[in-house]
């Protein structure tokens, strides 16, 4: 099932992410939500779990996951997100979140979690992402890069299938749509 976010071929341009970029990137989005006096992280499952769990122990904090996807087996099954690991409700209640994923790319994953941990009582939250595309809507609260381009992440780029490392399927094709503009 394909939604507009999925449409690889409104990218623009490729932005490789190794693992050390990732750390500068987790670094400043650290910064950035000390200002926010954040109490406690919620990240998203799966990948935002990298940035989110990054953040926790940057700022000495406590983080919960969550599971809201459109995938199963890492392929869009869905066309809304769905719920899969639900909040703690008690560990938000009263507290300064953030509601961490590691792209924002219609918004809408991030929508449903803030909502989410407004309705268990947290007294504030501020969403936030490493990236986010120009048509996220609504635009987290906190990005740390704004870009339209194919972002490759060094914890998906590479799978391991068959006893073979590979490019990731759905960044193989993506990258092939990239070529043919």
């Amino acid at each position: 099932m394909e939604t507009k976010s999925y449409d690889y071929g409104s990218r623009t341009g490729i932005r490789e992410i190794s693992w050390d970029d990732f750390g500068v990137l987790a670094m400043m989005l650290a910064e950035t939500l000390s200002k926010e006096k954040v109490e406690v992280v919620v990240g998203i499952a799966r990948a935002g779990l990298f940035p989110s769990t990054a953040v926790a122990c940057m700022l000495r904090r406590e983080m919960y996951p969550v599971r809201v996807t459109r995938r199963f087996d890492d392929e869009i099954v869905r066309r809304e997100p769905e719920w899969k690991v639900n909040l703690p409700r008690d560990a938000v209640a009263g507290k300064v979140v953030a509601v961490i994923d590691e792209m924002a790319d219609s918004g809408r994953t991030l929508v449903v979690v803030r909502d989410e941990v407004m309705k268990a009582g947290a007294s504030r939250t501020v969403t936030a992402s490493l990236f986010c595309h120009s048509w996220a809507e609504p635009k987290p609260d906190i990005v740390v890069v704004e870009t339209d381009a194919l972002v490759l992440l060094p914890w998906d780029y590479r799978v391991y299938r068959d006893g073979v490392w590979i490019v990731h399927p759905e960044y193989e094709a993506a990258l092939r749509q990239q070529e043919e503009k």
